[in-house]
């Protein structure tokens, strides 16, 4: 618990720190004023609109006007929805944790038994041709993968939904893109710590007591080469929330990524600045669970 609360109280300057560099960079972009109007507004109208919107005052004081109000949870409203911007991202969200969570399910299928694999098998032509692929998954982008994924399975085969949120198997696509690349980032991570433990003593004897393959490999060697593989599958969390961006732009998945493009080119302010916090939220918590996590996987860690 000690550990825990030292943690929490670090992620204040951190959550401050974002929320600056976010409302700098979302006053940089340009004048959302200008995308509220037609262009036959006099500018006796837009200035009008920029006092009551509060955008005329000096930006220090905005900034602590918007912290006065993200206090109280008030993020302001959607320039282009005209209704609270976190009510708006809350309502997304659940869309973009479904996409999220079923790609890393489809990266921990592919990339588990493919990196043990690669690692008992090493240096023969199973593993060529499985780090190989994970070194072409890694490199194909996420959004010419999925058009390659609709034109074959949509278009050419119509065996799966183009777009949409729907069933089950309108989610097959964009978990499979956006699963795609962290399985490779997975599969070489999984190679890797594998074949350490492997060429370790307590493997060896393991091996001379007489213990099955399968035992020594899945029960002793996995378990430890667990604690890189759940560290990167932390850090894969802020991967998963950029690679909604794309991949739900591509499929038209009415979750947080979809919604967060659209608020950028609009420069509806209150919905970047809410999207991005939660965003932050959930990778810094990710990150922390990731170091619980290691304490069930070897009681060896201590938290001083």
């Amino acid at each position: 618990m000690k550990y825990l609360l030292q943690n929490l109280l670090k992620t204040i300057p951190v959550l401050l720190l974002i929320t600056l560099i976010v409302f700098l960079l979302v006053r940089v972009t340009g004048d959302p004023v200008a995308l509220m109007l037609p262009e036959t507004a006099t500018d006796e109208e837009r200035e009008s609109l920029k006092e009551s919107l509060g955008f005329n005052d000096p930006l220090p004081v905005q900034y602590l006007s918007y912290l006065g109000d993200l206090v109280k949870g008030d993020f302001g409203k959607s320039l282009r929805y005209d209704s609270d911007a976190l009510e708006l991202v809350l309502d997304r969200m659940p869309a973009t944790f479904q996409l999220a969570i079923a790609s890393m399910v489809v990266a921990i299928l592919i990339s588990v038994p493919l990196g043990i694999l690669s690692a008992v098998k090493r240096n023969s032509f199973m593993d060529l041709f499985i780090t190989g692929g994970a070194v072409l998954g890694k490199a194909m982008p996420s959004f010419w993968l999925g058009i390659m994924l609709i034109l074959i399975f949509a278009v050419n085969f119509q065996i799966l939904p183009v777009s949409g949120k729907g069933g089950l198997m309108h989610l097959i696509l964009p978990a499979i893109t956006l699963g795609t690349g962290i399985a490779a980032e997975m599969t070489r991570l999984i190679r890797s710590s594998m074949l350490e433990i492997l060429g370790q003593d307590f493997i060896r004897t393991a091996r001379s007591k007489g213990l099955r393959e399968s035992i020594v490999v899945n029960k002793h060697a996995f378990r430890n080469a667990l604690i890189p593989v759940v560290t990167i599958m932390a850090l894969q969390t802020s991967t998963l929330i950029g690679g909604t961006l794309i991949t739900e732009t591509v499929f038209a998945w009415p979750g947080l990524g979809q919604l967060l493009v659209q608020a950028v080119n609009l420069r509806d302010m209150g919905v970047v600045q809410a999207a991005t916090f939660l965003i932050a939220i959930f990778v810094i918590f990710s990150n922390l669970l990731a170091d619980l996590v290691y304490r069930l996987l070897d009681p060896r860690i201590k938290y001083d």
